[in-house]
């Protein structure tokens, strides 16, 4: 046996991952696994359109990390490479009025952007349905976390486009996929009637990863991201545990899995150790946070700020420092309250307060050092 501490350490330009891309969440695997029934309604209700038809709407719903990005995504590269069906995927924590999702479908459909400014919402829908026509084409669109369009009460309006694109615009074909992970709102209940009376869709329920399903689509990344025998069955299912305890969301073990094995290297270890998981957790537990957190708009993180340096306190207190700090009327200051209680990042709890009625009371829902460390 060799004396040499530094025999099975990595080099200066070795690593352990053979493939870190693999752990980007937007990295699609080659075999999508555990999703098979979702899957088949999807493609269900999408068939139509493969005919020339419009296709089905659909309503794909579970908790965040569960598949549901990733099954549109599947589903929409095939209908692009073997079809002349348009598939259109909109990030809704981007795109978040009905003027930003339109201007989304119009980029794709002509493959440049829109003009910035000067062009109406009218004419924008007018140019996207002249076009579809034109080329006797479908629109699938994907409203991925639509439930930010609620959030920001756009969602009635831009559905509402798109599905009575056909009455404006004859030869229209448009079908639309809502995608949300807020298990509290109902879509349907929250739409306006009129676009209720259109919408009628399929729903599709992702539900939660159980730890055993955890563990067989995580190894699939072990195996193309690292090298062999840097991640063993015991570190994989310690990954799996520390997974399912965040509801099974899978982004925390793709996150976990990549942190963990910068850890490991940071040892110069060839192998990645439980100890080196157990110190990623501390920042991969948060990854849904950060990811809420950086879509935020100034002023939106701006309040979450003044709510970690003032946990507890009453929503009128917080207001005072709010405005102080960004000159926003208290309308604005309440629109944003209820956006961040529908996010999870605050609690906005109504309390009694003697001889003022009632009021509000805001709290943090994560450590208030782990939401600034982040802003």
């Amino acid at each position: 046996m060799s004396d040499d501490p530094e025999e099975g350490m990595l080099g200066w330009d070795e690593s352990v991952f053979r493939d870190e891309s693999v752990f980007e969440i937007d990295w699609l695997p080659e075999t999508f696994k555990h999703r098979e029934t979702q899957m088949e309604t999807l493609k269900y209700a999408l068939r139509p359109a493969v005919r020339g038809s419009r296709p089905l709407n659909v309503i794909a719903r579970g908790p965040p990390g569960t598949g549901k990005t990733t099954a549109t995504q599947i589903l929409f590269d095939e209908l692009t490479a073997q079809t002349d069906v348009q598939a259109v995927r909109v990030n809704c924590q981007v795109e978040s009025t009905r003027y930003a999702v339109f201007s989304r479908l119009f980029a794709e459909i002509f493959e440049y952007e829109p003009p910035s400014s000067g062009i109406s919402f009218k004419k924008l829908f007018s140019q996207i349905t002249d076009r579809l026509v034109e080329r006797d084409q479908v629109l699938v669109v994907a409203l991925d976390d639509v439930n930010y369009l609620f959030y920001e009460n756009e969602a009635s309006d831009t559905l509402y486009s798109l599905l009575r694109a056909h009455e404006a615009h004859s030869g229209a074909r448009i079908g639309v996929i809502c995608v949300s992970s807020d298990l509290d709102l109902d879509v349907i209940d929250a739409l306006d009637t009129r676009v209720q009376s259109v919408f009628r869709p399929e729903e599709v329920y992702f539900n939660k990863y159980g730890q055993a399903e955890i563990v067989d689509i995580l190894d699939e990344r072990v195996d193309r991201g690292f090298h062999d025998g840097a991640v063993g069955p015991q570190v994989l299912d310690r990954v799996a545990v520390l997974t399912e305890e965040q509801g099974g969301d899978l982004r925390v073990g793709i996150d976990l899995l990549r942190r963990a094995g910068m850890n490991a290297e940071m040892r110069a270890s060839r192998t990645v150790e439980r100890e080196d998981v157990e110190e990623a957790y501390d920042k991969s537990k948060y990854v849904h946070l950060s990811r809420r957190l950086r879509e935020l708009s100034d002023s939106e993180a701006a309040l979450v700020e003044v709510i970690a340096d003032h946990d507890g306190k009453r929503a009128g207190d917080i207001y005072d420092v709010f405005h102080g700090a960004t000159d926003l009327g208290y309308t604005r200051y309440s629109e944003i309250i209820n956006k961040l209680d529908q996010l999870g990042i605050i609690d906005a709890e109504y309390t009694n307060v003697d001889g003022r009625g009632r009021s509000r009371e805001l709290t943090l829902n994560y450590d208030a050092d782990a939401v600034l460390d982040r802003l």
